[in-house]
């Protein structure tokens, strides 16, 4: 099971962060991943899920310097129809490691990949989907995956539950699940109402035992129907190194 806050705890929880605080408010919704298995699917989806991380919970080290490495890089998710969404990446040592170079890094190390999609564009003129270029309007995106094995996965993965409940309320329905070694995040908003939309950005987030080799076209969102595939950073396969979505 994994929560998601509400508003007012959301609210709360940004307040915190300001120079002046605003009055507890301690209420909270507790909502499942899968409120029901009334399919087979459903009940296969929540066999299979993985306990999902809070991005916000968590405080990461340096991040992985070089374009090569994507560090903090923008790149479009795009398929033959156009851009669908700018992927923003990097990759992070974990806190207290002011450096984050892999060639000196000690053994053991483990590095989080960030992932932050934004359907439709960030709207940054100088990158990525911007003014002036063929964009759609994202009406439903319903996943965000990888079309690689993640190699080195520890079996942590997660996303911000807050911007998953500011981009579709106390309904967002967020399952990480292994397919064949690739990871799979799937967001569910029901019928009708929010949805993750145009303009919405989600960050998501996975780690690994092994560094970036560099930036690769292995990410994918689905949105409307529709598949679009951007590059950001991914690790190279290593002999004996285990992947968990495939322990």
């Amino acid at each position: 099971m994994r929560v998601l806050f509400t508003a007012s705890a959301l609210a709360l929880a940004l307040a915190a962060c300001s120079a002046d605080p605003a009055p507890a408010d301690t209420e909270r919704q507790e909502v499942t991943d899968l409120n029901s298995a009334d399919t087979d699917g459903k009940a296969g989806a929540m066999a299979k899920a993985l306990t999902a991380g809070d991005m916000t919970e968590f405080t990461l080290g340096a991040h992985v310097a070089g374009e090569d490495k994507a560090e903090g890089t923008t790149r479009p998710m795009k398929n033959e129809a156009g851009n669908f969404a700018d992927l923003r990446s990097y990759v992070a040592c974990p806190k207290g490691m002011t450096t984050c170079d892999p060639k000196t890094a000690p053994a053991g190390t483990v590095y989080t990949y960030v992932l932050v999609v934004y359907p439709g564009g960030d709207n940054r003129g100088d990158r990525g989907v911007a003014a002036g270029n063929t964009v759609s309007d994202i009406e439903r995106g319903t996943s965000f995956r990888t079309v690689h094995p993640v190699h080195g996965f520890t079996g942590n993965a997660g996303y911000a539950k807050p911007e998953a409940l500011a981009a579709i309320g106390p309904k967002a329905d967020v399952v990480i699940t292994c397919d064949a070694g690739k990871l799979v995040w799937t967001v569910s908003a029901g019928d009708g109402g929010d949805q993750w939309e145009q303009k919405e950005p989600l960050t998501f987030y996975w780690q690994s035992t092994l560094p970036p080799a560099g930036a690769m076209n292995y990410y994918a969102f689905d949105a409307d129907g529709t598949e679009a595939i951007g590059s950001g950073p991914y690790p190279a396969a290593k002999d004996g190194v285990r992947n968990a979505c495939l322990s």
